[in-house]
């Protein structure tokens, strides 16, 4: 099986393609951003400049192959804004991934995570719900089977804090629902410990 450099193992197994009409630009858009993402973990020596981000952003095969200029558009913002706040970002995976360090944690995996907290930290018009369930979609299509469960665990945690004002500046709130299911899950969970 040929696999374009840059693209995780999943995308080939599981199509997912950032040119599917059915999706929302948003969601085009985010597949986009991980996709690019990813790629960059593979290069240890990659220099974080702007000239080198919009080039390598660019040059994606699947910026490329995408049809949609909005989510094009909205992909180089995500990106750009994680590459901008990486080391915030990392910060508040490593203080919520419980003695899982960086390093660690799956390329696919990371990627999804920098692209959820950058939208659940640094953007105000994404809500809490709505970054947690694209990152979910994400790591369903290109993740392995325990990779949802792991996003889901991180986020949820996050979500908390934000919701309880503990991650400063972030003004976002769970609503009531969202709240009875995270604590659901997390009976669930310590249920099964």
């Amino acid at each position: 099986m040929n696999q374009r450099p840059g693209t995780p193992q999943a995308e080939q197994e599981q199509p997912v393609t950032t040119t599917d009409k059915r999706k929302g630009t948003r969601r085009q858009g985010r597949t986009l951003a991980f996709q690019v993402l990813f790629g960059l973990a593979f290069d240890p020596h990659f220099k974080i400049d702007q000239v080198s981000l919009r080039r390598t952003f660019a040059d994606n095969p699947a910026v490329i192959d995408c049809d949609s200029e909005e989510a094009v558009a909205f992909a180089s913002q995500l990106f750009m804004g994680i590459c901008e706040h990486l080391d915030s970002i990392d910060k508040v995976i490593g203080k919520h991934s419980d003695h899982w360090k960086i390093g660690r944690i799956g390329k696919v995996e990371l990627a999804i995570l920098r692209l959820a907290l950058f939208e659940i930290l640094h953007r105000q018009d994404i809500p809490l719900k709505v970054a947690i369930n694209e990152a979910i979609e994400l790591a369903k299509g290109f993740g392995d089977e325990n990779s949802r469960a792991f996003v889901n665990g991180i986020l949820d945690a996050v979500a908390r804090a934000v919701d309880q004002g503990r991650m400063g500046g972030v003004d976002k709130k769970i609503d009531t629902a969202d709240k009875k299911a995270i604590t659901k899950a997390d009976s669930k969970a310590d249920a099964a410990k």
